[in-house]
């Protein structure tokens, strides 16, 4: 299998390439191991839990966590573990995690797929009503509890944003 982590970042000036890993629906997290070349079981969710949106990482990039930067696609659609998407950042949330009494910065993007017209309104993922973003901020309390992470949130920012950090952590 083709490592998926070493894809391009961008596919074009405007579109990232997302990497599902976890598909929407999910009641575990599955992450691609680059040395296996699969995807491995990473953690089963709390009971009743599942994934609100495709979840993935867009390739050849390297947060300070030592993953590649992490993405929720916004999207109607459910996909499979190791689709590759075309997408449009539309936003970030700055998180920083603790564990182990070390801190360290786990960003969010948001990106909508370029090919999926139910999203093309969505520009900004501060345009998504308060209630929906809180609910994606206890959707990721949640899951990393059984992890003993503590989640702060810095903060909701624009394409803008997302764009400057994905470039930033580009490798």
């Amino acid at each position: 299998m083709t490592n998926l982590t070493k894809l391009p970042s961008w596919a074009d000036n405007d579109n990232i390439f997302a990497v599902v890993e976890t598909p929407r629906g999910n009641s575990c997290k599955l992450e691609f191991d680059p040395k296996l070349g699969a995807f491995a079981l990473a953690k089963p969710l709390m009971a009743g839990l599942t994934y609100p949106y495709d979840w993935g990482f867009i390739p050849s990039t390297k947060a300070e966590d030592g993953d590649p930067l992490d993405v929720l696609i916004l999207h109607d659609a459910q996909t499979y573990p190791g689709v590759v998407l075309r997408c449009r950042p539309i936003g970030i949330l700055e998180v920083e995690q603790k564990k182990k009494g070390k801190s360290e910065r786990n960003d969010r993007i948001f990106a909508v797929p370029d090919r999926s017209p139910l999203e093309t309104d969505l520009k900004d993922i501060r345009n998504l009503p308060s209630h929906a973003r809180d609910d994606l901020e206890q959707f990721f309390r949640a899951t990393n509890a059984l992890e003993n992470k503590e989640l702060k949130f810095l903060g909701w920012h624009g394409p803008n944003r997302a764009t400057k950090t994905i470039k930033r952590l580009a490798r």
